[in-house]
């Protein structure tokens, strides 16, 4: 793969950009501290915003690394203020990319998780020339798998309690598209 580091994205309606130890506020109001938008998440919701500027913190030295993808979500419309981030886990072995993301409650049901995903995932057959990106989500929160649907991914089944979120152990549901898939979805 091509490896090139996380590039400032832009759509329609959003910008996606390297986070700023400025963001974490933000992160943390908006989406970081609620425990609704983290249920089906790994990490607990953040108790305060200096575990919010702790978390940025580890991540910044990160962007150093070619291999490194993690982006803030904002709204043209908002200015430049955090909404979310996504983010995008590397194997290069399998040429594979999996993609993971948050967003903050009040900007859920709008179509701005999918413009973000179908960006990120454009990116990564595109400019790095991945082979196949993944994600997967607990059956349970239906609405993540409906962004992958949105971008072309295909369902590849549901693993039974193969994965832990704040709810406990629970099953994976598993999407993918390949890079041949993606290149027929655009033309």
């Amino acid at each position: 793969m091509n490896h090139c580091g996380t590039q400032r994205l832009e759509t329609e309606r959003l910008i996606l950009r390297r986070l700023t130890e400025s963001d974490a506020d933000a992160m943390y109001r908006n989406w970081a501290s609620d425990p609704e938008v983290t249920r089906f998440l790994t990490w607990p919701a953040h108790t305060s915003a200096d575990v919010t500027k702790y978390v940025i913190g580890t991540w910044l030295p990160l962007y150093e690394k070619k291999d490194y993808y993690h982006w803030a979500i904002t709204l043209k419309e908002n200015g430049d203020e955090p909404i979310g981030t996504i983010h995008g886990l590397v194997n290069d072995d399998l040429e594979a990319i999996q993609i993971g993301y948050c967003l903050g409650k009040a900007w859920w049901h709008r179509g701005i998780m999918s413009e973000a995903a179908q960006a990120v995932i454009d990116f990564f057959f595109d400019r790095v020339n991945a082979n196949s990106i993944c994600s997967y989500h607990d059956p349970n929160n239906p609405h993540s798998g409906m962004v992958m649907k949105h971008c072309g991914m295909k369902y590849e089944g549901t693993r039974r309690a193969a994965d832990r979120n704040n709810t406990g152990i629970c099953d994976a549901s598993w999407y993918s598209v390949l890079r041949t898939e993606h290149r027929m979805l655009k033309e």
